[in-house]
């Protein structure tokens, strides 16, 4: 009868294990996938100008956005016989981490611009921060003065960052648009696996140590080398953590130095253990005098 439980258990912890595997590599999939944001995606004629915007890079402690823009003039703006421009263009683009301004003169061809775009958030409650932009908006200027109206250019969102899930919104129809980005699920997911290996490893390190100690199991000698790995593979796993927390985020204060106290103290325990267990050397037994030959 026990022999079958320990059969029925092992098979579903199999079955628990391909689950999870299948669960994450599902959520990876979906996560990673190159999508463009068609909520706000604007119908836009051929001959009307508009913009792509595709989302490559988190930068600078996640406070600056990376984009590519792609801007396309339309055939309005033209020449029919050389499709290069058949007059001045200037582009502005709003909200961008340093004043961002493209000119091209007449007979040219915009081309891929990279932006940096600006964006606010709380790091520290990695995994679950989240981020918003400003008020993005992509201006046109037609001819060499630039004194006049700019002219809004619909633009398109296009997501290529992997491990972030981006929505846009627009809430008036000429308004500027806004980006919002959170942490995608798998990330969150590899974050709380790799959090639950450290709580593991400081709980089994505790657990052996205090029935050591209670005398509940034997001492092993080798296992003082176990706890050394165990305790400098604890800063290892954290900087794994995707996204890379700063240091002294909540993770840190809740978790990881809780499991390096748990580790510390465990060594200790052991240790402790390995003292009271040793036996001192027994003293030589001093050499006895040599028994004199008898006189005959």
């Amino acid at each position: 009868m026990r022999s079958g439980g320990i059969r029925f258990g092992v098979v579903g912890l199999v079955v628990l294990l391909l689950a999870a595997y299948v669960a994450s590599v599902t959520l990876y999939a979906q996560g990673d996938a190159v999508r463009r944001l068609e909520d706000i995606t604007p119908a836009v004629s051929a001959d009307e100008p508009s913009a792509t915007i595709n989302v490559e890079e988190l930068q600078s402690n996640n406070s600056v956005l990376a984009v590519n823009l792609a801007f396309n003039p339309g055939s309005a703006l033209l020449d029919t016989k050389t499709h290069h421009l058949k007059e001045d263009l200037s582009l502005r683009v709003r909200s961008s981490a340093m004043p961002s301004r493209h000119t091209w003169a007449k007979g040219m061809l915009p081309g891929l611009m990279a932006v940096p775009l600006t964006i606010g958030g709380q790091i520290e409650r990695w995994p679950f921060d989240q981020y918003r932009s400003g008020p993005l908006e992509v201006e046109i200027f037609y001819g060499p003065d630039t004194g006049r109206a700019p002219a809004h250019v619909p633009v398109t969102f296009v997501d290529h960052l992997s491990g972030w899930q981006i929505t846009a919104s627009r809430p008036q129809a000429d308004g500027p648009y806004r980006l919002h980005l959170r942490r995608s699920l798998s990330t969150a997911a590899f974050a709380i696996v790799i959090l639950g290996v450290l709580i593991t490893i400081a709980s089994l390190a505790l657990f052996v140590a205090i029935q050591t100690a209670r005398d509940k199991r034997p001492f092993q000698p080798p296992m003082t080398t176990w706890y050394a790995a165990m305790l400098f593979a604890v800063v290892p796993l954290r900087n794994a953590l995707p996204g890379s927390p700063p240091f002294g985020s909540w993770v840190d204060i809740t978790v990881v130095i809780w499991v390096l106290v748990a580790l510390a103290v465990s060594m200790v325990l052991y240790i402790g253990c390995w003292w009271r267990h040793l036996t001192a050397p027994a003293p030589a037994a001093a050499a006895s005098a040599p028994v004199p030959a008898p006189v005959e």
